[in-house]
């Protein structure tokens, strides 16, 4: 089973579809901080998908806590430099939809 954290919000439904293929998800409220991600579970997380790209400092924090994280951008917006280094994959939900997404990280 999955273990994958959402940092920002879920506008395509992308939680529920990992949820309905049996994936453990957890939310990292507000702006997805350290505190914020611990409580939703990023220690044991196989997953980080962040859903903003203004979280993406988010990315090394979780990195930080759980060096082995994969980490998937899944946002319209244009991603900083630096997280194209850092996530194994950046998708935008107008090209694959979040069943799709949802598939290939399960």
């Amino acid at each position: 089973m999955s273990n994958v954290v959402i940092a920002g919000g879920d506008p395509d439904g992308l939680g529920e579809a990992l949820a309905e293929r049996g994936a453990n998800v957890g939310y990292a409220k507000g702006t997805a901080n350290r505190p914020a991600l611990e409580e939703a579970g990023i220690v044991d997380a196989d997953t980080l998908v962040v859903t903003d790209a203004g979280l993406a400092t988010s990315i090394t924090v979780a990195m930080d806590l759980n060096p082995d994280l994969r980490v998937v951008v899944y946002t319209r917006d244009s991603v900083p430099e630096f997280v194209k280094g850092q996530a194994g994959h950046i998708v935008d939900p107008e090209l694959l939809d979040a069943d799709t997404v949802a598939e290939e990280i399960i």
